[in-house]
């Protein structure tokens, strides 16, 4: 198997607020989703990744190569997305055009225009003057018309209405149509990520609690609910993570564990993120 990225052992240190072991990797042609609450240490991984920041300790390899090895050749081939458009707001797509076609050895005037008219993002007019739905659509656009192998996002869907949210999924498909593609897509949004990807890397602060293939996490656990006298009845091998509800006691347990005369409900992203969260050992 091939990598887009490996993380292994990375550290960072801001003030009270750490970045502790961090490893986790993505397969290439895959899609991982990569959760955490706010402030769990997404965004300063992304940027240590990019070398943004400057990592105390750890290994980062993208496709097999360090990044500080062949900066810009390795760079040539991600497409990055963060929260907000970061150009000049008096700027416009077409202005953008111009400035890129001169960055970007790979940069494809005619799939840009494409791409604007596609989503409907209009030319001429300044950044500023464009809602916030339109600036991530440019926003993802530019990371997409240098053809990058590899999208790294980091919230583009955050604060976006479902129907504009649903056009940049189908985008992000439509991108992974070639295998050589990857996407690490940091999302609170756990929802979306259930329809896309692949992987799901959950951080919380500044730890890594689980990195797995999202199948696995959704049909392969389940959640019981009952009373604490009858939670003895479960095996105690099948269970994961516990914690108490008004009615009682919900467990997060492995299906195969557990027998067919056990209701079980199928989880949710978010709900296991709860159980690692807020729920106890068993």
């Amino acid at each position: 198997m091939t990598y887009a990225i490996e993380v292994s052992n990375l550290r960072k240190k801001f003030n009270q607020f750490q970045l502790n072991d961090i490893s986790f990797s993505l397969p290439t042609g895959t899609i991982m989703g990569f959760v955490g609450e706010n402030g769990a240490g997404k965004t300063t991984t992304i940027k240590c990744i990019l070398s943004l920041l400057k990592k105390d300790a750890g290994t980062i390899k993208i496709f097999g190569s360090n990044i500080k090895d062949d900066n810009l050749t390795i760079k040539e081939q991600i497409g990055v997305v963060f929260d907000d458009i970061h150009f000049p707001e008096t700027l416009t797509a077409q202005q953008i055009n111009k400035f890129l076609q001169e960055t970007y050895v790979n940069w494809d005037t005619s799939y840009y225009f494409d791409l604007l008219k596609q989503l409907k993002v209009t030319i001429n007019k300044p950044i500023k003057e464009l809602s916030r739905g339109m600036k991530m659509k440019l926003s993802i656009i530019i990371a997409l018309a240098h053809h990058p192998k590899l999208l790294i996002l980091d919230e583009p869907t955050s604060g976006l209405d479902p129907i504009v949210r649903d056009e940049i999924l189908d985008l992000f498909l439509e991108f992974m149509q070639d295998e050589k593609h990857s996407i690490l897509f940091s999302s609170h949004i756990t929802s979306d990520l259930e329809k896309i990807a692949d992987y799901i890397t959950f951080i919380h602060e500044g730890e890594i609690l689980f990195s797995e293939n999202k199948d696995v996490l959704l049909y392969e656990l389940g959640i019981w609910k009952g009373s604490k006298e009858q939670s003895l009845e479960l095996p105690t091998n099948a269970k994961i993570r516990s914690r108490e509800s008004a009615y009682g006691v919900e467990i997060l347990v492995k299906r195969n564990e557990v027998s067919s005369a056990f209701q079980l409900d199928q989880p949710t992203i978010e709900e296991i993120m709860l159980f690692f969260v807020k729920g106890v050992r068993v």
